[in-house]
């Protein structure tokens, strides 16, 4: 090898969990890309220096994750428009003088995932419900936004912080009192899950899947377990139902074409491959 190789990774604390090495790796693999995606485990008061270091060190960017994304969006140079929307970054682009872009791209991942696994689904279809107000839900309502919901309904077991994306994303969003959100879905395209009701962890829900459209979408942005509660009960009901580990693979596009050069596939052998134990 002549050349420094390519060198992307992904920051967090912790990080040991993240399958993104596992996702970028096949993609390396597959193009015959000489490059390496590594682990980086990065706390919270070390942000700053490693994102002024990782440059001088051949990185081209990272992505970051937990608890990290609000600071990365804050260090930037530049951001872009979504990830400013968004309030948080998950992939960092280096430039030459050492300074990074911000973007972040959990919107559009969870866009093409949904159009990828139902092709005539469409947000502009009809109102969204969507369950949890944390910062997984900021990414989705943008991307339901900016797909053309006439409507979001937002359903979170604390009023204030929903209240918060009311304030912040504008009239379409119509906050639901969680004991009150039985028959939210009634009418409803899509039903995208945030809270950690995808994990079995809330068994308080008040949601009423059975007053959702027969047409209606639903889906999880938890992939561990794949089928999470919330889809299994969707499914059993007859509704359509995606998983979120299509966000997950989606997201990590761009990224890897800016650092490697390629624009990759997201696929059935990229799903086998980050699900293979």
């Amino acid at each position: 090898m002549t050349e420094a190789p390519p060198l992307a990774g992904v920051m967090g604390w912790p990080v040991g969990h993240s399958l993104s090495p596992r996702l970028h790796g096949h993609w390396l693999a597959r193009y015959g890309i000489a490059g390496y995606y590594v682990p980086l485990t990065v706390r919270p008061e070390d942000v700053a220096t490693a994102l002024a270091t990782l440059p001088r060190l051949g990185f081209r960017g990272v992505n970051v994750t937990i608890p990290h994304k609000e600071a990365a969006l804050a260090l930037a140079a530049r951001a872009t428009p979504t990830a400013e929307l968004i309030g948080a970054a998950n992939t960092l682009v280096f430039d030459d003088e050492g300074g990074f872009t911000a973007d972040n791209t959990d919107a559009s991942g969870f866009i093409r995932n949904l159009r990828q696994s139902a092709p005539d689904w469409r947000a502009a279809d009809g109102p969204a419900l969507v369950l949890g107000a944390g910062g997984a839900s900021r990414a989705v309502i943008a991307a339901l936004l900016g797909d053309g919901a006439p409507e979001i309904r937002l359903a979170n077991r604390t009023r204030s912080r929903a209240d918060s994306l009311r304030d912040h994303f504008g009239e379409r969003i119509v906050v639901i009192d969680w004991q009150e959100a039985g028959d939210a879905a009634a009418g409803t395209a899509t039903i995208a899950n945030t809270s950690a009701l995808g994990m079995g962890e809330d068994k308080g829900s008040p949601i009423r899947l059975g007053a959702a459209p027969a047409a209606a979408l639903v889906t999880d942005i938890v992939y561990t377990p794949l089928l999470t509660p919330f889809l299994v009960e969707a499914r059993a009901r007859g509704l359509r139902v995606v998983d979120g580990l299509g966000m997950l693979l989606h997201q990590a596009a761009p990224g890897f074409e800016q650092w490697f050069g390629r624009a990759p596939e997201v696929d059935e052998a990229l799903r086998q491959a980050v699900l293979a134990p």
